[in-house]
C-alpha cells in the first residue's frame, strides 16, 4: 500500500501539488473558523432548576422546593447525579447527565418533568425554571455602567433596557445578567397608622390593586360594515394610576385612595447581592454569558463591537467600563501558543538544515510542519475541537517531521550513493529511495498516533482534557504521514537532483564524540545493561516522592479571591467590608482594577449568600510587578488583608478555575470534604464538620480551610395562633399577608413600552428596622367580629420569635450534606489529601449511617489516575503488538521495549529537576514518550536488519 502511494505520487506530480495547494486553501479557511480559548471547557453536561421564592427561610425552601424538584427529576435517563443549594429565597437543583448526552436532549428531559415538579410546589411559592445554557466559561464579558449624577436605580435601569438588550441579539450570547445597583418598582410602602385609622387590612389592599391593574379584550363588534375591536384598559402606567386606586370608602361613601395609606413611589427591589468596585462603593455590573459550544473568542470581540455601537446610545455622561474580557485571556494563551510553535518550528528547521547539509533538503522538509498543522486544523475544525493552550500546545514538530526527515535523509543518501549511475533517472533514484524507508516511516507514524489512542478512552473531566490533545496529535500526524508519503517525493524530484557531496559538518562532529561511546558501550555490555537497570531502578525509588497534582494551573492573569464573613451579616455591612478590602488591594501597584460580587445576580446561577465576595482582581503585566511570582504577590496581599480585616476569612483561586470548580463538583475550592448525614440536625452536622476542619487544618499544606456556612442566620417567626384567630373570626391569610407585606409582596406589575416593573407592597422602612413596632402591625378584623376595636395587633394573634436558623441546606444523592473546602499550598495535591484522610479516619468519629468523601479536584485526580492505571498498560500492549507484527519476531520487539523503561527514566528525571510533581497531564506525556521511546528504537533497530 505504501509503496503503490509513493507510485502514485510520483506518476502524477501536478495532481499532487494541486492537491495540496488545495489543502492549504482549506486550512486557512479553517483556521479563520477554528473556536480558539484560553483552556478546553471541561464543564460536565448539567441543567440547574432555580426557584425564586422571596421571603422563604432556607428550611422552608428545602421542604417545599428543593425535594419536590429532586424528586421529580429522580429517575431521569443518564442522570449521574443531582445535588442542590436552599438558601433564604432560592433553590438551586443541578442535574448532571452522563458524558455524551447531548444538552439540548438533557433540558428536554428537565423541561418535561417541571411541570410535575410545579404541581408539587404550593401556589405562590414560586416557579422552577431552567438556567441559561451556558459552562464554567460562559462569562466571557464583565463590565461596569457607571455615570456622575446618576443613582443606582437610573444606571440599573439603563443596563438592565438599553445594554442588555441589545447585548442579547449578538450571537452566541445566551443571557446578559446583572448584578448590583436597584432594580425599580412600583411600590406602596404601607403606614400602618394609616391601616389603623380607616379600618383597612393589608388583604384589602392587596385585592384592589389587583382588580384595577388588568387589561381585557371583549372581542369586536361591527359598525358601519366595519369590524371595531374591544380592548379594555384599566393597566396602571405611571405612579399617580397606583396612587388614585380605590381601596374602600368610609361610612360617608367618601373613597379611600392607594395613596391616603402611605407613599407610591419608585423603590428598590429587595436585594440579595451587590457589586462594589476599587473602594468607591457599589457599582452596576452586567455579565455576558456565552452560550454552550460557541466560540468565546469571536463572542467576546462581536460583544465588544456593540458595546461601541451602544455607547453611542447612551445618556450624557454613562459610559461602558470594560473590566473582564475573555479575549484578553485568549489572545495571551494564543501568543504563548504561537510563540511556541513558532520557537519550535524555527528550532527544528535549524536543526534540518544542520544535519541534512542540504539548504533545499531542510526547506522542504520544513514546509511539512505548516502542511501537517493545517490538516490538523481543517480536521479539528470539522470535529468541533476548539485550540486551546491544551490541544495546540502538545504538538511536537520534531515528530511531526520524523516521517519527511526519514523520506528526505533517504532521497539525499541514495542519490548521493548512486551519482554516478547513469541508468536511471532521477525520478527513478527518488522512487526506490521512498520504497526503502516508506515501511519504516509508516511504523514511526503508527507508533505515535497507537499511543495516543488509549487517551481517547478518558472520560470525565480529563477526558474533556486530554481527548481533543490526542486528536489533534493523531491529526497532525497523520497529515504529517500523508505529506511525508505524497508531497515530499514529489518536491525532491523536482528539488534534490544535485547530490550532496558530504556529510554535514554537524554531522561528523557528532559521529566523532558518538562513536567512541557507542564502542565502549558495545565492549561492556553487561556493565552498561547493569547501569541503565540501575539507574530504571532509582527512577522507579524516587517516583512515590514526587508526590502527585491534577494538573498544573494555567496562569490567567487575574486573581479571584474569595471573601467569607458571618452568616448573619447584612449586605450593607459586607459591601462595607469589601470596599475596605478593596482598597487594601487598590494600593498594590500590580492590581488594575478590583471589583467584589456580594451575594448573587438576577439570574442566580452562583447561589452565593450575603455573607460570601467573589473578588476579581484584574492584574497589570507581570513584567511591571516588584514581585517574582504570583505566589509571592498573594502572599503580600494576604497579610495585608488579614491585619485590615481581622476575623474575616480569604481564599484566592483564579476566575475560570473556580466557577469551573463550582459547576463540576459544587465546590469552590482545590479540595471539598463532603459529609453525608443519614440522621441527626444541622447543628449536628455543623459540630462534625468543625472537628474535620480542625484535624484538617493541622496538616501540613493545607490552606483556607473554611467550613460551609449552614447555621447562623437570625430568623424572626411570625407563628400563627390558630385559637385566637378562630375567637376572633379570622384566618390565616389575614395574618401571612401581613408578615409578606414586610418583605414586600409582588402584586402586579407596570408595562411601560418594552420595560416591565414588579408593583408591590411593603410597609415602611422604620417599621421594618423596629421589632416592636413589627409587633403592633395592624390585623384587621372582619366585620362580624364581636371585638370592641377594629384591629388587633400582630403579637396578640401569633407567636413572634427571633432565634438563630439555617443559612444554607446542601444535599446530593437526596441526603443532606456540609462540605469543608480547603486549597493546598507548597505541597502536593495526592501526599497532603492522603494524610488528611488518614488522620481524619484516626481522630474523627462519625455518628453511625454517616460517610466522608473527598471531593474536588482530588476526586478528579483519583478518577484520572485509576483509568491510566489501566489505559498505561494498554498503550504498552499495543505498541508491542504494532512492534510484533512488524518484526514478527518476540526477541527483536522484546530488544526495542527495553526504551520504554529508559524513557520513564527521562522523564522522572524530567520532573525532579524542575520540580514538578506527577500530573495527569505528565501521565499522558508519558504514553507519548514511551511512543517516541519505541519509534527511535524501532526505526534503529530496521535500519540495522536491514543493512545485515
Amino acid at each position: 500500500m505504501v509503496t503503490k502511494l509513493i507510485d502514485f505520487s510520483l506518476d502524477n506530480r501536478l495532481l499532487v501539488v494541486i492537491g495540496w495547494v488545495l489543502v492549504v486553501a482549506l486550512g486557512i479557511d479553517a483556521l479563520r473558523k477554528l473556536p480558539i480559548d484560553a483552556v478546553p471547557d471541561v464543564t460536565n453536561v448539567q441543567v440547574q432548576v432555580l426557584t425564586n421564592s422571596p421571603g422563604l427561610a432556607p428550611q422552608e425552601v428545602e421542604s417545599f422546593i428543593t425535594f419536590p424538584v429532586e424528586t421529580a427529576m429522580s429517575g431521569l435517563p443518564w442522570v449521574e447525579e443531582i445535588r442542590s443549594v436552599s438558601k433564604f429565597g432560592l433553590s438551586v437543583v443541578t442535574v448532571v447527565f452522563e458524558e455524551g448526552c447531548d444538552i439540548y436532549l438533557a433540558r428536554q428531559l428537565i423541561s418535561e418533568r417541571l411541570q410535575e415538579a410545579r404541581d408539587a410546589i404550593p401556589e405562590g411559592y414560586g416557579e422552577p425554571s431552567m438556567g441559561p445554557i451556558s459552562t464554567g466559561l460562559g462569562e466571557i464579558y464583565q463590565f461596569e455602567v457607571r455615570g456622575e449624577g446618576y443613582s443606582p436605580m437610573e444606571l440599573r435601569d439603563i443596563l438592565d433596557w438599553s445594554v442588555a438588550y441589545q447585548l442579547r441579539s449578538v450571537p452566541g450570547v445566551v443571557e446578559v445578567n446583572s448584578f448590583g445597583g436597584e432594580l425599580r418598582t412600583f411600590q406602596v410602602t404601607l403606614d400602618p397608622r394609616k391601616l389603623r385609622s380607616h379600618g383597612i387590612g393589608v388583604g384589602t389592599v392587596f385585592e384592589a390593586i389587583e382588580r384595577n391593574n388588568r387589561n381585557v379584550g371583549g372581542g369586536y363588534i361591527v359598525h358601519a360594515e366595519e369590524q371595531y375591536l374591544i380592548r379594555g384598559e384599566g393597566l396602571v402606567r405611571e405612579l399617580r394610576d397606583l396612587a388614585r386606586i380605590v381601596v374602600a370608602r368610609d361610612s360617608k361613601g367618601t373613597p379611600v385612595y392607594v395613596e391616603n395609606l402611605g407613599r407610591v413611589e419608585h423603590a428598590p427591589m429587595v436585594r440579595q447581592g451587590a457589586v462594589t468596585r476599587d473602594g468607591r462603593g457599589e457599582a452596576v455590573v452586567g455579565i455576558v454569558m456565552m452560550l454552550m459550544g460557541a466560540n468565546s473568542r469571536t463572542v467576546a470581540e462581536e460583544v465588544h463591537e456593540r458595546i461601541g455601537r451602544i455607547q453611542e446610545t447612551l445618556p450624557d455622561g454613562v459610559t461602558i467600563d470594560t473590566f473582564y474580557n475573555r479575549t484578553e485571556l485568549v489572545q495571551r494563551t494564543i501568543r504563548t501558543v504561537v510563540r511556541n510553535l513558532v520557537e519550535g518550528g524555527v528550532l527544528v528547521v535549524v536543526v534540518l538544515l544542520l544535519l541534512l547539509g542540504s539548504l533545499r533538503g531542510g526547506l522542504i522538509v520544513a514546509a511539512a510542519i505548516p502542511l501537517s498543522m493545517l490538516v490538523a486544523v481543517i480536521l479539528m475544525q470539522r470535529s468541533g475541537i476548539s485550540g486551546n493552550l491544551m490541544s495546540l500546545g502538545a504538538i511536537d514538530f520534531g515528530i511531526i517531521v520524523d516521517g519527511a526527515v526519514v523520506i528526505i535523509e533517504s532521497i539525499v543518501a541514495y542519490v548521493f550513493r548512486y551519482r554516478d549511475d547513469d541508468t536511471r533517472t532521477h525520478l527513478d533514484k527518488v522512487r526506490a529511495a521512498c520504497h526503502q524507508v516508506g515501511r519504516p516511516v509508516l511504523f514511526a507514524v503508527g507508533i505515535i498516533m497507537i499511543v495516543y489512542l488509549p487517551i481517547l478512552a478518558l472520560r470525565g473531566i480529563e477526558g474533556k482534557m486530554f481527548r481533543p490533545m490526542a486528536l489533534t496529535v493523531c491529526f497532525a500526524m497523520g497529515g504529517s504521514l500523508l505529506c511525508a508519503l505524497t508531497l515530499m517525493p514529489v518536491l525532491a524530484s523536482f528539488f534534490l537532483q544535485r547530490p550532496v557531496e558530504k556529510e554535514p559538518f554537524l554531522f561528523r562532529v557528532l559521529q566523532r564524540a558518538y562513536r567512541p561511546l557507542l564502542d565502549r558501550a558495545m565492549a561492556m555490555p553487561r556493565r552498561t545493561a547493569g547501569i541503565a537497570g540501575a539507574v530504571f531502578a532509582v527512577s522507579l525509588a524516587v517516583t512515590p516522592f514526587l508526590g502527585a497534582e491534577f494538573v498544573p494551573k494555567l496562569d490567567e492573569g487575574a486573581i479571584a479571591m474569595q471573601i467569607w464573613r458571618l452568616p448573619s451579616v447584612s449586605l450593607e455591612d459586607s459591601n462595607e467590608i469589601s470596599g475596605v478590602a478593596e482598597r487594601v488591594v487598590k494600593e498594590f501597584p500590580e492590581v488594575r482594577t478590583v471589583v467584589s460580587r456580594t451575594g448573587r445576580a438576577e439570574i442566580a446561577t452562583d447561589p452565593m449568600g450575603v455573607e460570601i465576595s467573589d473578588t476579581y482582581i484584574i492584574l497589570e503585566p507581570p513584567e511591571t510587578w516588584r514581585f517574582d511570582s504570583k505566589d509571592a504577590l498573594l502572599e503580600q496581599l494576604d497579610e495585608s488583608l488579614r491585619d485590615a480585616l481581622p476575623g474575616v476569612m480569604f481564599s484566592y483561586s483564579q476566575p475560570i478555575e473556580l466557577r469551573v470548580d463550582e459547576l463540576i463538583s459544587g465546590v469552590r475550592s482545590e479540595v471539598g470534604v463532603k459529609i453525608f448525614a443519614s440522621s441527626g440536625t444541622l447543628a449536628d452536622m455543623r459540630e462534625v464538620a468543625e472537628r474535620v476542619a480542625a484535624v484538617v487544618a493541622s496538616v501540613p499544606g493545607m490552606e483556607e480551610v473554611k467550613v460551609e456556612q449552614t447555621t447562623g442566620l437570625p430568623t424572626l417567626t411570625v407563628d400563627v395562633d390558630h385559637e385566637a384567630i378562630a375567637r376572633l373570626g379570622l384566618d390565616g391569610q389575614d395574618i401571612l399577608s401581613v408578615v409578606e407585606s414586610i418583605g414586600g409582596r409582588r402584586v402586579g406589575t407596570v408595562v411601560d413600552g418594552q420595560r416591565r416593573y414588579a408593583l408591590q407592597v411593603r410597609f415602611d422602612e422604620a417599621v421594618r428596622a423596629d421589632t416592636d413596632a413589627l409587633r403592633h402591625l395592624p390585623i384587621t378584623l372582619h366585620e362580624r367580629s364581636d371585638s370592641p376595636s377594629p384591629w388587633v395587633p400582630l403579637e396578640q394573634v401569633a407567636d413572634i420569635e427571633i432565634a438563630t436558623g439555617p443559612a444554607q441546606i446542601s444535599r446530593e444523592r437526596i441526603q443532606r450534606k456540609i462540605t469543608v473546602e480547603l486549597n493546598v499550598r507548597d505541597r502536593d495535591l495526592a501526599s497532603a489529601v492522603a494524610e488528611a484522610q488518614q488522620r481524619v479516619s484516626d481522630e474523627v468519629d462519625l455518628p453511625a449511617g454517616w460517610s466522608i468523601e473527598w471531593g474536588g479536584q482530588f476526586e478528579n485526580l483519583e478518577a484520572a489516575s485509576r483509568r491510566l492505571s489501566v489505559l498505561v498498560p494498554l498503550a504498552l500492549l499495543l505498541i508491542f503488538v504494532l512492534l510484533y507484527s512488524t518484526f514478527r519476531s518476540t526477541r527483536l520487539s522484546l530488544l526495542i521495549f527495553l526504551n520504554v523503561p529508559l524513557a520513564l527514566t527521562g522523564g522522572v528525571a524530567a520532573l525532579l529537576l524542575r520540580g514538578y510533581p506527577f500530573s495527569i497531564s505528565a501521565g499522558v506525556g508519558f504514553i507519548a514518550l514511551f511512543g517516541i521511546a519505541v519509534m527511535n528504537g524501532g526505526v534503529l533497530v530496521a535500519t540495522i536488519v536491514q543493512r545485515r
